[in-house]
Formats: structure tokens, C-alpha cells, sequence
């Protein structure tokens, strides 16, 4: 399995409940914006649509999305 890193950029400030929606990242303000960065370790493309859904599911805006180096 090939991992990669991944950073998804929300609009807003996440509550302590909405993060636990995603456990397998963490989390930081994006400092200049109010929004959050999740970022993390996931197995595979599949996971990372998983996560987005997973924001959509929450009524989440997606600012940005992408792989790390």
C-alpha cells in the first residue's frame, strides 16, 4: 500500500466536535483566513474521497484540496 500525506483546507473554524469526525487527521487554523487545515497520512485515493465526503456529509466548504510532496 502506498501512502501519501494529504491537506484539505475547510472554510471555518472546526468545532471539537466536528473534529473528532475525522480522526486520522489533525488539525490547525489557517492563520490570515478563517479556516481550518486537516491534514494526515491516508492509504490511498480512496480514503481522501471518503474524507471529502465526510465533510460534505457535515454541510463543510472545501476550500482546498491536495496531495503532499
Amino acid at each position: 500500500m502506498d501512502r501519501h500525506e494529504y491537506e484539505f483546507l475547510v472554510d471555518g473554524a472546526l468545532s471539537d466536535r466536528v473534529l473528532a469526525s475525522f480522526p486520522e487527521l489533525a488539525a490547525l487554523p489557517d492563520h490570515g483566513r478563517t479556516a481550518t487545515r486537516l491534514f494526515g497520512e491516508l492509504p490511498d485515493t480512496a480514503a481522501a474521497r471518503g474524507v471529502i465526503a465526510r465533510l460534505d456529509s457535515l454541510g463543510l466548504t472545501l476550500l482546498e484540496f491536495r496531495r503532499r510532496p
